[in-house]
């Protein structure tokens, strides 16, 4: 199944967790499943997961039940069942370190402290992977991070998240029809204010 992509959101399993900045990752997964027809709904490797086509391109979708911080696993499961080496894979998921409503595509790269990321990385055993992160900074102190992650999405946040999500899944549409390359040229837009590309 070379030619296929794995496709993975990092979120959080739980309807407590649905509507967070920390499940952009899942969001992403279902605005994309809605845009090409994907069920996602099989159990496999821990979890949820849909099979389906994205242009020319078979995918697969995926979204850990495992919990954030140990998603690492069940991507490396799937990678394995599937028969895909990690540049097949699209990791999408939130990043503290981006403005709310910025979206990242990078090659490879570290976790940068992001700990769905790291388990990826531990397992998969390398960071040799794209991934596509969207940013959730509101601009403002948010004092617990971990606490700001898990809260539900602010009101004013709820018109704009439509928006966010579209851009995401066109980012992931991106990637896999014209690579990361072009797709960063296309998507990657430095921060308010900012004269150079953040890590």
């Amino acid at each position: 199944m070379q030619n296929h992509c794995l496709i993975v959101g990092l979120g959080n399993p739980g309807a407590e967790y649905e509507l967070t900045p920390h499940n952009l990752g899942f969001l992403t997964v279902d605005r994309l499943a809605d845009r090409h027809g994907i069920r996602v709904s099989r159990k496999e490797s821990a979890a949820l997961v849909g099979l389906g086509r994205m242009g020319a391109a078979e995918v697969i979708l995926a979204k850990p039940q495992t919990f954030m911080n140990v998603s690492g696993p069940s991507v490396r499961a799937l990678l394995g069942k599937y028969d895909l080496g990690p540049e097949r894979l699209v990791l999408v998921y939130d990043e503290l370190a981006l403005p709310w409503m910025q979206i990242r595509i990078r090659p490879k790269g570290s976790s940068a402290g992001h700990n769905g990321v790291e388990s990826v990385i531990r397992s998969v055993g390398t960071g040799e992977f794209a991934r596509v992160r969207l940013g959730i900074h509101p601009g403002r102190e948010v004092g617990d991070g971990a606490k700001f992650v898990l809260s539900p999405f602010r009101r004013a946040q709820w018109k704009e998240l439509d928006e966010l999500l579209e851009h995401a899944a066109q980012a992931v549409e991106s990637i896999i029809a014209e690579g990361v390359e072009k797709s960063m040229a296309n998507f990657n837009r430095r921060a308010r204010g900012s004269n150079t590309e953040e890590e």
